[in-house]
């Protein structure tokens, strides 16, 4: 008689934790879905999180949002109580993870505004043509990439998802030893129109994959841009903008964007 093969769930296990305040979501295992201050549940606790935030630095003027992967909900609440002119739909594979968001981390219910679906994200970006200006990635399972959202297809669709002028925001681990085979396949599918910059206090990369951006933009532009993000919303664009200098192309008039010239 041989050994019966354990079958995998088909989504991972959800635990809840909390300390000092801060209320944690955990898809799979121990790593950090979500992070919320129990007092504050419309800030974002985690750093990476708010640095996802630094592209409206380079499309400050959003208006269709489609989010795939919902976790505890930070970035999609924050966006509907801080910019509301912003319609956001969010994706997610797994029911009870959209039940801990809305009964534990405070999203709120469907609106005109914002909506949750159960639903492949995948397949709604693959589906969505030209259907939004602003495209947030951030799916993982305990840490690792999930396969469908980082193939040379995915990010081709995504480009076709958005439209012009718009920015896809993608989120990686930086010790991941696949993150320059992810990167290369980001490049490709947005012409070499990729920004990185660091997760100062997580060790996260975020990237914003551009599509109808300029070959370049001032650095006294930015810095404009920082100060008025910074004291409408709180976060520190202006560290941003200096940290934009430490994984890209840059002369001292401008951050350049795009392929490097033949």
């Amino acid at each position: 008689m041989g050994w019966l093969k354990k079958k995998k769930p088909k989504h991972p296990e959800i635990t809840v934790s909390e300390e000092d305040g801060v209320r944690y979501l955990h898809l799979g295992g121990e790593h950090i879905q979500s992070a919320m201050k129990i007092e504050a549940p419309e800030d974002l606790e985690l750093d990476y999180t708010r640095t996802m935030m630094a592209f409206l630095l380079f499309h400050p003027r959003p208006r269709e949002c489609l989010m795939v992967g919902l976790g505890g909900g930070s970035i999609p609440k924050f966006i509907h109580r801080r910019l509301p002119s912003v319609r956001t739909r969010v994706f997610e594979l797994n029911p009870a993870v959209i039940t801990a968001a809305r009964g534990l981390f405070s999203v709120p219910g469907d609106s005109a505004k914002l909506r949750v679906e159960l639903g492949d994200g995948a397949a709604a970006v693959h589906e969505s043509e030209a259907g939004c200006d602003l495209l947030f990635i951030d799916g993982f399972d305990d840490g690792d990439q999930v396969p469908t959202l980082v193939s040379d297809e995915f990010y081709a669709a995504a480009n076709r998802a958005l439209r012009s002028p718009g920015v896809m925001v993608l989120n990686f681990f930086g010790h991941d030893r696949k993150f320059d085979r992810y990167l290369e396949r980001v490049e490709a599918a947005f012409n070499g129109a990729v920004i990185c910059l660091n997760a100062k206090d997580d060790g996260n990369i975020i990237v914003f994959a551009l599509k109808g951006a300029p070959r370049s933009i001032e650095w006294e532009e930015l810095r404009r841009c920082a100060f008025r993000l910074e004291a409408k919303l709180g976060l520190p664009f202006v560290r941003y903008v200096v940290g934009l200098k430490k994984m890209n192309r840059w002369t001292r008039q401008a951050l350049l964007i795009g392929p490097e010239a033949d």
